[in-house]
């Protein structure tokens, strides 16, 4: 090897070691000290340098978490040290005999206790040779479990090698679970695609691990606790303390919940404050573990059949109980999406009184099979809505009636479009939804209505100033003062922002309309085949279905979209209001001369507009964009804060552009930008 090349060898790693460390300070310590830009910025640079050199990439390289091909199945792996499962208890009582009996057994020795919350997810263990991920399994039966090490390595907080030290061998165990708000949040986003949704987070965490298909799990917002060690060599451990503390040197992330005690009581006392406190948590726990501290005293306690002797799981209050279903009702989401609510016998779980719980839709609702005067068994975890869990079918009268979904809203009237298992509102007007669908229509590539921000949207619709997005442009200057924390200068300025976005293009409003699976390059593509609104509206199924890229879905909810009378109204309004666009026109560039032919762009640093939109301005002259930057590159276009790809530019001898210049091409192409 080359000096040159053994000193860019040695840069990528010295990249490599870099990345890694601000991984661990932003992802474990909760402590970044660096920019998101300035690590954006590392990390492209050994995006680039191994896209260069691809002979030095290895597989603990941080680029390497994503993107390996699917399995075809899963391979077992076989623990070299049982994971055991813990025998549980929920009686402070049974908590002192185990206190009892461990003293017993070591003969009245002194004992402290390491108690860590008991994460409801998945047991996993991680298998690192001299400081590099190999292998990460599941508990399986605690003797074998399935090799799912692709989809470990894209976890974020699994690291691939160990910071600081790098042991012949370490087996680190611990809890892949998915944070409370991050499973919400993909719910929410299942259910806009009118995909199947998970029940609960660790359910949702273990449909994730075990996806064939690294690139899903890849997707999904998984995050890892670690809690103890298997086999270790290269060093030994004298307390579960230490090994904790240990972990969280070398990368991993330990709950800061853990705790020592010396005294039974305190950790009964403490249990109950952790309990308390369980809803506050962005993660899902069912309990606390309680470990002999001692690893030698551990080994002494030994284990029995399947579990250890030296700790215990210490489990909270149950969040199931039995009840009856005393109607079902339909609740209409910020989205339109129409979520099937069971109406119950109010019921105490866990110390709160439960007397409705979700369906999440008519998929769930079939597959239960719920009918109204069922007996159930209902869930709470956390602040979630409760849930229907199942059926106590055998409880069944005869009496029971089934529960159709409706196909009107029930609280607009407006017609119901199936998606899948989610039934969806597609009025414009429906108040359930009415906040949503106005952030939408004022938002950047929208109207673009600068200053109508979600907490004046907010205020607008609790105190119905608004009833849709026509009503924006009646408001006065003495309605928003009447709004708190709107003074007369923010008021006259968000009014000239409502006034200034009365004239826009076709394409702009198509999307400020909030159709139904119309995204920005679908309305684009409209306003490309259509002059004027009213074309549209009095377009065919099959005009639609014979754009290139519209199909039957799409078409089908456009046309539904604009069947409703409240789209009607809406567009009467808006023209009331002197909302004016451009006429449509034929796609931009179709009889435009490609101008930058041949010519290669790469960006850096900060612009104005999306990057997505620059690259398809110079696409759209026949230019093409790349990430990095060569001697062929034509043109690198400078933006604010620019990166490492500006200093190889002048390296290279290629031409550097401002963003003034960079517009200045477009416009003298007649390409117009942000519409």
């Amino acid at each position: 090897m080359g000096v040159e090349k053994e000193e860019i060898r040695k840069h990528i790693e010295e990249l490599r070691e870099k990345i890694r460390y601000h991984n661990y300070r932003y992802y474990v310590l909760n402590e970044p000290e660096i920019s998101d830009a300035e690590y954006d910025r590392l990390f492209k640079e050994l995006e680039e340098l191994e896209a260069k050199y691809p002979e030095f990439i290895t597989p603990d390289s941080p680029t390497q978490r994503v993107g390996a091909k699917p399995l075809e199945e899963f391979k077992t792996y076989r623990h070299s040290i049982p994971m055991l499962s813990l025998n549980s208890v929920m009686e402070a009582a049974e908590v002192r005999e185990f206190d009892e009996r461990v003293r017993r057994m070591l003969g009245g020795e002194e004992i402290e206790y390491v108690v860590e919350p008991k994460i409801d997810g998945l047991a996993m263990e991680l298998v690192y040779k001299d400081g590099a991920l190999v292998v990460g399994s599941t508990r399986g039966d605690g003797w074998t479990g399935e090799d799912v090490t692709q989809n470990l390595r894209t976890i974020k907080t699994i690291p691939l090698r160990t910071l600081s030290e790098a042991l012949p061998l370490l087996e680190v165990r611990g809890e892949v679970y998915m944070p409370v708000r991050k499973f919400r949040e993909l719910n929410e986003e299942l259910g806009r695609r009118g995909e199947r949704m998970f029940a609960n987070p660790r359910n949702a965490a273990a449909g994730s691990v075990r996806q064939l298909d690294p690139r899903v799990t890849a997707s999904r917002p998984l995050d890892f606790f670690a809690y103890g060690i298997g086999r270790v060599e290269g060093r030994e451990f004298k307390t579960q303390w230490e090994i904790l503390n240990y972990l969280k040197s070398i990368g991993f992330r330990v709950s800061d919940l853990v705790r020592r005690f010396e005294d039974i009581e305190d950790v009964i006392s403490y249990h109950e404050e952790v309990e308390k406190r369980r809803d506050e948590l962005d993660y899902e726990i069912d309990g606390i573990v309680v470990k002999v501290n001692s690893v030698e005293q551990q080994n002494r306690l030994g284990t029995i059949s399947r579990s250890p002797r030296w700790a215990i799981a210490y489990k909270f209050q149950p969040r199931e109980e039995f009840t009856k279903v005393k109607d079902i009702v339909v609740q209409v989401g910020r989205t339109g999406a129409l979520t099937p609510v069971a109406i119950l016998e109010p019921v105490q779980i866990g110390g709160v009184t439960v007397s409705r719980a979700t369906l999440h839709n008519e998929e769930e609702l079939k597959r239960k099979d719920v009918r109204i005067g069922d007996t159930v068994v209902v869930e709470r975890a956390g602040d979630v809505i409760p849930e229907v869990v199942s059926v106590i079918k055998s409880k069944r009268t005869g009496a029971e009636r089934e529960f159709k979904m409706p196909d009107r809203c029930p609280v607009c009237g407006a017609e119901v479009l199936k998606e899948g298992p989610i039934r969806r509102c597609i009025g414009v007007s429906c108040t359930a939804q009415l906040k949503e669908r106005i952030k939408h229509f004022a938002s950047l590539r929208a109207l673009d209505i600068e200053g109508l921000g979600e907490k004046v949207i907010e205020q607008l619709v609790d105190r119905k100033m608004v009833t849709d997005p026509a009503d924006l442009f009646r408001l006065s200057k003495s309605d928003l003062l009447k709004l708190e924390r709107m003074g007369d200068k923010s008021a006259q300025k968000l009014l000239d922002a409502i006034e200034k976005s009365k004239h826009t293009t076709f394409a702009r409003l198509i999307y400020a309309l909030g159709i139904r699976h119309v995204g920005e390059h679908t309305a684009s593509l409209l306003a490309s085949n259509f002059r004027d609104m009213e074309e549209l509206r009095n377009a065919t199924y099959d005009k639609l279905v014979s754009i290139p890229e519209i199909g039957p879905e799409v078409a089908k909810s456009i046309l539904l979209f604009f069947e409703q009378e409240s789209t009607a109204r809406l567009l009467r309004k808006l023209e009331e209001a002197g909302v004016r666009y451009e006429p449509g026109r034929k796609p931009e560039g179709e009889a435009r001369e490609k101008v930058l032919a041949g010519k290669t762009f790469v960006f850096t640093g900060r612009i104005s507009i999306p990057r997505e939109e620059a690259k398809r301005k110079v696409e759209q002259l026949g230019g093409r964009v790349s990430s990095s930057v060569t001697k062929k590159t034509d043109y690198v276009v400078a933006g604010e804060e620019p990166g490492s790809k500006l200093e190889k530019a002048h390296k290279l001898g290629v031409k550097v552009i401002d963003e003034e210049e960079f517009m200045k091409m477009l416009k003298g192409a007649d390409i117009s930008v942000g519409n």
